[in-house]
């Protein structure tokens, strides 16, 4: 094996150990605490002393509105949450945490990027900016540059772009028809 394989297969592993620990800390919450990030994430933004509409979480945590909503029916079934009619406006929804939902968040670990974010921010400003350009290459070159994605660390959740994603999946298969139209 020569020395640029070398490097190459390193790369990948180190890839593959982030992957594995998103994976392995989504799996953990799962199993202790019985919630997905996003799930847990839409909770601990409830927090807050006010309610907040659906459009008002899903902008704060920085999920599609159909996101949340699949989000919120599961919460609500579970009751973590309670989704309540505006009386001055029957078309707006709020939502709040229940008791159950408060001694969740309470109970939880922290999410991976909370984590994540502090060791961030420990770095001098340089640092950050050559992990960001280098984590961009990185994106660009597996073909994933366009995908409109949460800044959550967590596996599989993709959001839906503002206008709308198109069709076109020749940007992750360049051998892949282009089905845009």
């Amino acid at each position: 094996m020569n020395p640029d394989s070398r490097t190459s297969m390193e790369i990948l592993r180190a890839l593959r150990r982030i992957t594995r620990a998103i994976e392995m800390h989504s799996h953990s919450l799962i199993q202790r605490h019985g919630v997905t990030v996003p799930q847990l994430l839409v909770l601990q933004a409830l927090r807050e002393p006010r309610e907040l509409s659906a459009g008002e979480l899903a902008r704060k945590v920085q999920l599609s509105q159909g996101t949340i909503t699949d989000l919120l029916i599961r919460l609500e079934k579970r009751q973590l949450i309670l989704r309540v009619r505006d009386e001055a406006d029957r078309r707006r929804i709020h939502v709040r945490l229940t008791p159950e939902g408060a001694t969740l968040v309470e109970q939880a670990p922290p999410l991976l990027h909370d984590r994540f974010l502090l060791e961030l921010e420990r770095l001098a400003d340089w640092e950050r900016t050559q992990i960001l350009a280098t984590l961009e290459r990185v994106a660009t070159m597996m073909h994933a540059d366009q995908l409109d994605v949460a800044p959550v660390l967590v596996p599989g959740l993709i959001v839906e772009a503002s206008p709308p994603l198109r069709r076109d999946t020749s940007a992750l298969d360049p051998a892949a028809p282009d089905l845009s139209g």
